[in-house]
């Protein structure tokens, strides 16, 4: 099994090729979901020449097993929950709730450190594509969609550097356009295709954000 991908920024840089017709356009935004999607973004936001925030979702993990999404909760109140994952584990109602909690701190953290002062960008009837690493259970990235879709943008597009190819299908059914550069399978997990994996800080996404800042001026 061979990466496709040297690290973010070079999915980034490759991703960006797949929506190059996007380049140069006022009405477009991009949106990452941190922490992992930003430096992907960074990357498609300056070849294009948009612009770029964050959207912060949180994945609701199964308690003891917390890799496997139960669900997730976005910005703007909006909670997807994977009702055969909760089905299968038997999961309370109340065990639901203090995870929800627990993560809605985290997303309200982020929100406030990434942010800063800067104001949360207006997505009525923009194109905006939302970007991640790459998508395994699609819970976050879902999540995302679904809260989008109450901010009416003109489109919304999804845009990946890696998912499995049921992941794709799936997303096309529910957003405008979908865009997966790569649809290995048998699929894994997607830190299986970067060389290099490691996380993404928050540092690192506040550097990135304050950068991208004065996109498209250049």
């Amino acid at each position: 099994m061979t990466a496709h991908f040297k690290d973010r920024a070079d999915a980034g840089k490759r991703l960006a090729k797949e929506l190059s017709k996007y380049s140069n356009r006022p009405d477009v935004l991009i949106l990452a979901l941190p922490r992992g999607g930003v430096p992907v973004a960074f990357e498609v936001a300056k070849e294009l020449k948009v612009k770029m925030d964050v959207f912060i979702v949180r994945k609701l993990g199964v308690p003891g097993n917390e890799e496997l999404a139960m669900g997730a909760i976005a910005s703007e109140d909006v909670r997807v929950l994977n009702e055969n994952i909760i089905k299968s584990y038997k999961i309370p109602d109340r065990v639901i709730a203090t995870v929800a909690a627990n993560e809605l701190r985290e997303l309200e953290r982020r929100e406030r450190k990434y942010r800063g002062s800067r104001p949360k960008p207006d997505m009525e009837g923009m194109t905006v594509i939302l970007i991640d690493d790459g998508l395994a259970t699609g819970a976050t990235m879902h999540a995302a969609v679904e809260a989008l879709k109450t901010k009416r943008p003109a489109k919304l597009v999804v845009a990946v550097p890696t998912a499995s190819p049921d992941m794709c299908k799936f997303f096309k059914k529910i957003v405008d356009e979908m865009i997966c550069a790569t649809t290995p399978e048998p699929f894994y997990a997607v830190g299986a295709w970067y060389e290099d994996f490691s996380q993404t800080t928050d540092e690192e996404v506040c550097e990135l954000l304050k950068k991208a800042h004065s996109f498209p001026a250049e």
